[in-house]
């Protein structure tokens, strides 16, 4: 009778298997099984924490709704102090029309579609000091200008002013002093100058013929120029027709001779 010898080798093949599957099961079991008893303390706490929420988006609601009334009032209440401060205007009783009185003479400009028809050289009625100057037509100047000097900048009411003499016309080295705000500045380059010269532009009030404007004028200084007052494009454009073989084709009211102070009745 032979004898068969325990093989070591296939009985370490059967049971380290064996092993390694009683080993996992127990580690399942330790990681993966929960007590009911403590599923249920959960359960409990999200229903706890869902409950809270709740609750605290109802308080914010509630909160948003008072704060909105509170805001309406505030507001109606200032619409009311207004309303109670705030008269309505009352309008005046309309009064009888007054027909204007008619002047001995208002002037004279002929008109071509609403434009006024200008000749090369016009007389120029300078509202303020009230004088009359030769004005020449010039629609290559871009820019009207006027003969001034002594010409100071300063300030008033936090804004830029200019002080400056314009000539008394008629009457030889006498000036009068003007006051206007300034409008800008420019760069002018002359033929005769190298460099750009930097003028002040003012607002000023004139009339010719029987039109009357508000334009743009640079302070220049015209002692070597034949005519005290220069007419550019600013002054021409939409306004005046230049009818270059005429001169004085406008004529300036009587009562804009009467106040001028130069004894001109040209």
């Amino acid at each position: 009778m032979g004898y068969r010898f325990f093989q070591p080798r296939r009985f370490l093949m059967f049971v380290i298997p064996t092993m390694a599957l009683v080993i996992t099961g127990c580690s399942a079991d330790r990681y993966f099984m929960v007590p009911k008893h403590n599923m249920e303390d959960l359960r409990t706490s999200v229903q706890t924490q869902r409950a809270t929420q709740v609750t605290m988006e109802n308080n914010a609601t509630v909160r948003h709704e008072q704060l909105l009334h509170k805001s309406d009032a505030a507001t109606q209440t200032i619409l009311d102090a207004i309303a109670t401060q705030v008269e309505r205007p009352v309008c005046p009783p309309a009064a009888a029309p007054v027909c204007p009185a008619v002047a001995e003479n208002q002037g004279r400009a002929d008109r071509l579609k609403g434009k006024v028809i200008v000749g090369e050289i016009e007389k120029f009625y300078l509202a303020g000091p009230g004088h009359i100057y030769t004005a020449r037509i010039d629609s290559g100047a871009e820019t009207s200008s006027i003969h001034a000097r002594n010409v100071k900048r300063f300030e008033r009411d936090g804004s830029n002013w200019v002080r400056f003499e314009v000539p008394l016309p008629g009457a030889d080295g006498e000036w009068v002093t003007m006051e206007r705000e300034i409008s800008r500045r420019v760069r002018v380059i002359q033929a005769s100058a190298e460099e750009a010269e930097r003028r002040v532009v003012v607002e000023l009030q004139f009339a010719i013929g029987d039109h009357q404007q508000v334009a743009e004028f640079t302070l220049a200084d015209r002692t070597n120029l034949t005519y005290e007052v220069l007419i550019g494009r600013n002054v021409l454009r939409d306004v005046m027709l230049i009818d270059v073989g005429k001169e004085y084709a406008t004529e300036l009211p009587d009562s804009y001779r009467r106040q001028a102070v130069n004894g001109d009745d040209s």
